[in-house]
């Protein structure tokens, strides 16, 4: 992927890594769109960053991507890159019961609002011989006990992103994976008692440029990688480390 020069859409763009990107990639010349769906942090960004463009959207919700699809294609006809950040995690219970509505939310915003960008913009990336970045996980690898259905949707986004690089590959459009480890955002609290390092999105960024200018497809930063290893090598000891690590963060029953 080259670096500048782009037209850059960044879902979930108004905080945490991808607002990092956001600034990064606006640093590099590239024309930076971003979305969110809290509109205060969208006017936030926008004062902070007035080159950055900001657009009002939910991942969640097939026809706000529609829309949003209908307002790139008519505003943004060079946009080239898009980058599927968006995401959420929750700690749950899986031992009891739950309200329905929301127990898939994850997946609503996690899976199935990428995969309906990028079926909502293929042919304008596919025209513009783009690339597509998907975000998912180093714990796509081996999943984390306290947050089960978060690490589900990112498991099957690399799934997805791996059938998507091979489908793509005769038209010259390219397809990466950004699977972070655990970095310092406000998705979620990192268990203190974990040996996990957190890195900040600054560190993130950093070794995530450095990749594209390699032309990695799969960039796993920091324990990520590490992840990778050991879920081939000694899946039973990381899986079990995980889970010991995470049990105390898996909400109590309701009394």
């Amino acid at each position: 992927m080259k670096l500048s020069g782009n037209t850059i859409l960044i879902t979930g763009g108004s905080a945490g890594i991808g607002l990092a990107f956001a600034k990064k990639f606006l640093e590099l010349d590239n024309e930076v769109i971003v979305t969110g769906r809290n509109q205060d942090k969208l006017d936030a960004v926008a004062k902070a960053h007035p080159k950055i463009t900001t657009i009002r959207s939910d991942a969640a919700d097939p026809k706000a991507i529609a829309d949003l699809a209908h307002t790139i294609k008519a505003k943004f006809p060079k946009l080239n890159v898009l980058m599927n950040n968006a995401g959420v995690m929750t700690y749950r219970n899986l031992g009891v019961d739950d309200d329905l509505g929301p127990l898939t939310s994850e997946i609503d915003i996690n899976l199935s609002g990428p995969i309906r960008l990028i079926s909502s913009l293929i042919g304008q990336i596919r025209a513009n011989k783009g690339t597509i970045i998907n975000v998912s996980s180093g714990l796509a690898f081996v999943p984390l006990q306290a947050a089960p259905i978060y690490c589900a949707t990112k498991a099957a986004m690399h799934s997805y992103t791996i059938a998507l690089r091979q489908q793509l590959q005769d038209h010259e459009v390219e397809v990466i994976e950004l699977m972070p480890p655990a970095v310092k955002t406000e998705l979620a609290p990192i268990p203190s008692e974990t040996n996990v390092k957190v890195i900040t999105t600054d560190e993130l960024v950093g070794s995530t440029i450095k990749a594209l200018q390699k032309g990695t497809l799969e960039i796993r930063p920091g324990q990520a990688n590490g992840l990778r290893f050991m879920s081939r090598w000694a899946p039973n000891f990381i899986n079990g480390q995980l889970a010991k690590a995470s049990k105390s963060l898996i909400p109590k029953p309701r009394q």
